[in-house]
């Protein structure tokens, strides 16, 4: 009756449900606060408020999400683990499980070229190895999957092998968005309701030139789940390669493409919202002038993206 009343509770309050976790269902998992940042990370996460790669260690991205979640559940937002984030943030399933290799997972395993026009001629830019594969299915941080699998051999891994992973299934965003703000000094991007309230929030890495980053509203113009992607040596006078091929290349779909899993073009030419095979240097480092989210992030909001949103894109 606990876990009922909490999840009820949950659904009045407007806070996103967790996508199902991969555990036994004759399991009894009793609902309580969460305990330390690991598991504010995942519970997150799986609320729609994404702090980056899941590592366990407080940092500005967590505080972030953690901020964005205190505003919508109508606490102080402090950005810390205090008592009354901790009440209201409760951890509804366990905060890992663990992920069995299939051999079909590992058979399409492959090392990424390096050079574009190696990757061009791929069919698919898929995962390059074991380790990025469950890094990016389970939104964890390479050292956190080595810190939690101390044993495991990522360099050969075999069918059968199991690891212990953060536990995040699909994560939907509960409500529908009306409006996307990117916050350029914060280096965010929150989907709001039609009410004003916060429904997604993720990090994102914005341009490194001032110049072309575009203020003010704009709006989707096209949804692209796994998109290809052209390179345009023109955009990139610093790649020795491009100016060598003096052409422009298209490169196949897949979570090692440039743009990632997902593309939200934009009414500013050239510009857009995308994935990216970097989660890591999400928010961190620039781009050369679009919106560059986590690919997990991405196809969260491609969920919920629709042609003619608007985009606010805030200083």
């Amino acid at each position: 009756m606990r876990l009922v009343r909490t999840f009820f509770l949950l659904l009045a309050c407007g806070v996103a449900g967790p996508a199902p976790a991969q555990t036994d269902p004759d399991d009894e998992f009793a609902v309580r606060p969460v305990q330390d940042w690991l598991e504010a990370q995942i519970e997150l996460h799986r609320r729609g408020f994404s702090c980056g790669s899941i590592d366990g260690v407080p940092g500005g991205q967590s505080a972030a999400a953690l901020r964005a979640f205190q505003r919508s559940a109508f606490l102080e937002e402090t950005g810390r683990l205090d008592t009354p984030t901790r009440e209201a943030l409760l951890l509804t399933a366990p905060a890992l499980t663990t992920h069995t290799f299939a051999a079909q997972e590992l058979a399409v395993l492959q090392p990424v070229p390096e050079t574009w026009l190696g990757k061009s001629e791929r069919d698919q830019l898929g995962y390059g190895s074991a380790l990025e594969f469950a890094a990016e299915r389970y939104r964890a941080n390479p050292k956190l999957l080595r810190r939690l699998n101390p044993a495991m051999d990522w360099e050969q891994p075999l069918p059968g092998m199991t690891i212990e992973v953060p536990a995040i299934g699909r994560v939907q965003l509960t409500g529908s968005a009306a409006q996307l703000h990117v916050k350029l000094a914060d280096r965010v991007l929150q989907v709001n309701d039609a009410e004003g309230r916060i429904i997604g929030h993720f990090p994102v890495s914005i341009a490194r030139a001032v110049d072309k980053r575009p203020l003010g509203e704009l709006h989707v113009t096209v949804v692209i789940p796994d998109p290809n992607y052209t390179f345009d040596p023109a955009v990139f006078p610093e790649s020795a390669e491009g100016q060598t091929l003096g052409r422009r290349l298209i490169l196949p779909p897949g979570p090692n493409n440039p743009v990632g899993v997902a593309w939200l073009g934009l009414d500013v030419p050239g510009y857009g919202i995308h994935g990216t095979p970097e989660p890591e240097k999400v928010g961190r480092t620039e781009s050369h002038g679009c919106f560059r989210l986590a690919n997990w992030d991405a196809r969260t909001l491609l969920a919920v993206a629709w042609v003619g949103l608007p985009v606010f894109v805030e200083p």
